[in-house]
């Protein structure tokens, strides 16, 4: 025992606690016991500690390290479980979730370049305009949640694209695609009445249920409507020049005309945009690729915008007071060989092809091919004075019947035994007279169809214009060898080959030009996308006959208009001399091929002595009055060679006429004085 006196306090606290009892055998509790024992092990990783009277014991490392494991292993296996399933089970159902998030590739419109007249007014020009679009993966139950969004979506689009509603709905209920055209090329009105119709549609389809009674839009069917940039095609002078310019179609190629003939040029190159889009919007974060679209080419043409309108003003009228099918004007300029007016009458409104006569469509003056008439008899004088066969004032007795072949040919009008010079068989028109002067083109016929060919494929019979335009007719002459009995005597005077009205332009500019063909032409030059003009190639040149021959014919051709007993006295101009020629042409119907109607005509020339104009009409079975060239015709070349010269500051020359003898009687026309032989029969 301890010599310590023992405190009372201890022993009655100790007495005071319920499991104060004593260890009979040693005199200690069993508590105050476990508290020595726990002081001993304090520290010692699986001792028991006791808490609060409770005994506990600290967890060992490992079991838990390997729980941790366990749970790892489980998250592991569930990412496992997760990728087969996208991967593998339910591949398809989560590629048509991802499909609302993907990049998509629109195509960017190049601007067509504009067509302009020669003083770069211009003729045909582009508009922005929008087509509107649709994704039809966005309209399907799964992304609106309901079954009619074609429907709806079409019924709300239908009013404002003027568009068939049905057709609508067909276009956006397509399955496995992503891309429909609903309406083209619409106005930026349109477009900004499309745009408030979707923000209306959307903000109804994002109120809560119940809060809008009565509006029935309960999820977003527009979501997937777009526009994508496609400039229009405009024409601001409508028929002017329309036939000339041609159209462009709805699929943005040119149709017809110059528009088809250069749409390569015109068109430029598209461009295209890739981005990423959401719910039919695009992700404004996730980037883009573009590849710009390039501008086409601006063309300018060497038509002149005025003489034009005054040429298709006439021909216009003309066909209206004969109640003829068709008719058409070129005027030309005789020494570049530039087309100033390509007028052709029906026109139609190139901004609405739609409402236009399908047989208006097309360019009739170098589509159609028909018997040019008397006014081909230039090229069979040509060839007479070219070969030294003849002379202006050489003796022609024409009489009122001419047995050849296997006809008798007369003239246009029945007449008592003619005493003419080659130049009054000129004048006269007469079809007899030209026989009996291209007889002598060789020694025996066959020998002067051989010659005659020859000049008249000179001139450009049965070639191309050179123009290109699309459905251009080369014209139809036969080679010599095939002429018929009867057509080596008619063609001299016109009749058994054809040609189109270009080509009969460029004959008496091939005269004016001192007997130089030039080609047609009627592009000036070309502006690149970067802004550069480039000239046209200068055109074709060849020689067809003197000068000395050009200029002969010049003065008999003025004969036909000036003297009184020529037929185109009514295409005389006060102050000018005007050369021209009629033609009274027997037509074939193209829908029969038999003769039927007849093709008026005349061309011409000014000044005479100067040239710089040529003119030429040509009117397509006239119904109601005269169908005489010099009737028909005649006014219509007066009119629009009148308005050409003023139009051009083309003055007179002021240079007095020499006039040729008509009749074989008047002064200076008799015997053999101009070294011609003599073509009387």
């Amino acid at each position: 025992m301890s010599g310590r006196p023992r405190d009372p306090r201890g022993d009655a606290r100790r007495d005071a606690r319920p499991d104060a009892r004593r260890d009979p055998r040693g005199g200690r509790t069993k508590a105050t016991a476990r508290a020595a024992s726990s002081r001993r092990s304090a520290g010692r990783p699986g001792t028991p500690v006791p808490v609060q009277g409770r005994e506990l014991r600290l967890a060992r490392a490992r079991p838990r390290l390997r729980l941790i494991a366990f749970g790892l292993t489980l998250v592991v296996l569930a990412f496992t479980v997760r990728l087969l399933q996208v991967q593998a089970v339910d591949a398809s159902a989560f590629a048509d979730k991802a499909a609302v998030n993907r990049y998509i590739t629109v195509p960017l419109a190049a601007e067509r370049g504009t067509i302009s007249a020669r003083d770069g007014t211009a003729l045909a020009t582009t508009v922005d305009a929008y087509d509107v679009t649709a994704d039809p993966y966005l309209f399907s139950r799964k992304q609106t949640g309901i079954s009619d969004a074609p429907e709806r979506a079409a019924a709300l689009l239908a009013p404002v694209l003027h568009q068939d509603e049905q057709e609508l709905t067909r276009k956006l209920a397509k399955k496995d695609t992503r891309y429909v055209l609903l309406a083209r090329q619409q106005s930026p009105r349109t477009w900004e009445r499309v745009k408030k119709l979707k923000s209306k549609v959307a903000a109804a389809a994002s109120e809560p249920a119940g809060t809008s009674p009565g509006k029935g839009h309960d999820a977003d069917v527009l979501a997937g409507i777009y526009r994508e940039k496609h400039p229009k095609r405009i024409y601001p002078n409508q028929e002017l020049a329309s036939s000339v310019l041609g159209f462009v179609n709805s699929e943005g190629k040119g149709g017809a005309g110059i528009e088809a003939r250069l749409n390569k040029e015109l068109a430029g190159r598209d461009g295209k945009i890739t981005y990423a889009q959401s719910g039919g919007r695009q992700v404004p974060t996730a980037g883009e690729r573009e590849r710009p679209a390039r501008a086409g080419a601006g063309v300018q043409l060497t038509l002149d915008r005025d003489i034009q309108w005054a040429a298709q003003q006439a021909i216009g009228e003309q066909i209206t007071k004969s109640r003829a099918d068709s008719g058409y004007v070129i005027v030309q300029d005789t020494r570049t060989g530039e087309l100033l007016a390509m007028a052709n009458a029906p026109a139609f409104d190139p901004n609405d092809i739609s409402r236009a006569d399908p047989a208006a469509l097309g360019n009739a003056a170098v589509q159609d091919a028909y018997e040019p008439g008397s006014t081909s008899k230039v090229m069979s004088m040509a060839a007479v004075l070219e070969e030294g066969r003849a002379t202006p004032r050489t003796e022609v007795t024409v009489p009122n019947r001419l047995k050849r072949a296997d006809r008798a040919f007369a003239d246009d009008v029945d007449h008592d035994t003619w005493h003419l010079t080659l130049n009054g068989v000129l004048a006269k028109s007469s079809n007899i007279g030209t026989i009996l002067a291209t007889e002598q083109l060789g020694d025996t016929q066959n020998e002067a169809n051989k010659v005659l060919h020859r000049y008249l494929r000179a001139f450009g019979i049965g070639r191309p214009t050179g123009l290109g335009l699309p459905g251009a007719t080369d014209g139809l002459l036969a080679k010599p060898g095939d002429w018929s009995a009867s057509q080596q005597y008619t063609i001299p005077f016109g009749q058994g080959l054809s040609l189109n009205a270009v080509q009969a332009a460029s004959i008496y500019s091939t005269i004016a030009n001192g007997g130089v063909r030039t080609t047609p032409s009627l592009v000036r030059g070309t502006t690149g996308s970067d802004g550069r003009y480039t000239p046209a190639a200068k055109p074709g040149e060849r020689r067809v006959v003197s000068e000395k021959t050009a200029r002969t014919l010049a003065r008999m051709l003025e004969s036909v208009v000036a003297d009184m007993e020529g037929t185109g006295t009514t295409a005389k101009i006060p102050g000018y001399r005007v050369a021209g020629k009629t033609g009274t042409a027997n037509r074939v119907d193209p829908r029969t091929g038999r003769y039927d109607g007849y093709t008026s005509s005349f061309a011409g020339f000014a000044p005479a002595d100067k040239p710089r104009v040529t003119v030429y009409c040509a009117v397509q079975n006239p119904k109601k009055g005269s169908y005489f060239g010099s009737d028909v015709c005649g006014p219509v070349y007066k009119k629009v060679m009148k308005f050409a010269l003023k139009s051009l500051q083309i003055p007179p020359t002021g240079a007095k006429s020499d006039p040729l003898p008509v009749k074989a009687d008047s002064k200076g026309s008799k015997g053999s004085k101009d070294s011609g032989k003599n073509t009387s029969h």
